[in-house]
């Protein structure tokens, strides 16, 4: 991929705005692209946090496994998004997995030490991204708790209301999400099943709360849902 190519691939992330375009340009140099397919492992537990990840195309998952074996899903991340990012706050190895979800996946990766020297010269871009990883700490903590002390219904409508604040574009007292989240998805975010998933999207669109389309929905009132 050439530099120009990597240069517009990096316009497209929000947390790199804060760059001039001569630090794109020289971030462009830095970073090493790749295309991988459905299912293959970008990193594993145990592996080097030596690299920042940033996805172009495709969507990839971020989890863990428990001891028995049992696959946990943290995260599911689609086009613009930004992940391995905890090798920037010490994270001497990886604690999770990531692993792709679609064919021709399209990735970015950076040297941790890059991306250092690029937040030290760039007061705004390190802002950023203490903000995203802290944010992320937040979002997984809320989910931890949900897992705990609620039932299923409660776990995939507060993850409905967590995606609506997250994505949710508003339009008057509505929102509209759009994602690219199939309900097998959901259901493994929220630890329940595809059918529970199914079932409960369809409960809110009888009784009006949401309308739903491909890969988007309409969240009529998010204070009807909390």
């Amino acid at each position: 991929m050439s530099t120009e190519t990597k240069l517009w691939h990096l316009e497209n992330f929000n947390l790199l705005k804060a760059l001039s375009i001569m630090e794109k340009m020289k971030m462009a140099k830095k970073i090493r692209d790749s295309k991988m397919k459905k299912n293959e492992y970008i990193y594993f537990p145990e592996d080097p946090s030596s690299s920042i990840f940033f996805l172009k195309k495709g969507r990839v998952k971020i989890g863990t496994y428990s001891d028995n074996g049992k696959e946990i899903i943290k995260a599911i991340l689609g086009p613009g998004e930004i992940f391995g990012e905890l090798s920037l706050v010490g994270e001497g190895k990886r604690k999770d997995f990531a692993m792709t979800l679609d064919n021709d996946v399209t990735l970015c990766a950076m040297g941790m030490k890059d991306m250092e020297e690029m937040m030290e010269n760039n007061s705004t871009l390190g802002l950023k991204v203490t903000k995203l990883i802290g944010f992320r700490l937040q979002k997984i903590e809320r989910r931890l708790e949900s897992l705990i002390f609620k039932d299923a219904r409660s776990r995939i409508i507060d993850f409905i209301v967590d995606l609506g604040n997250e994505k949710g574009k508003a339009i008057g007292k509505e929102l509209l999400v759009k994602h690219n989240l199939t309900h097998l998805d959901m259901a493994n975010l929220t630890a329940t099943s595809r059918q529970t998933v199914t079932t409960v999207l369809n409960e809110l669109k009888e009784q009006d709360l949401i309308h739903l389309e491909r890969n988007k929905f309409l969240i009529r009132d998010i204070d009807k849902l909390n």
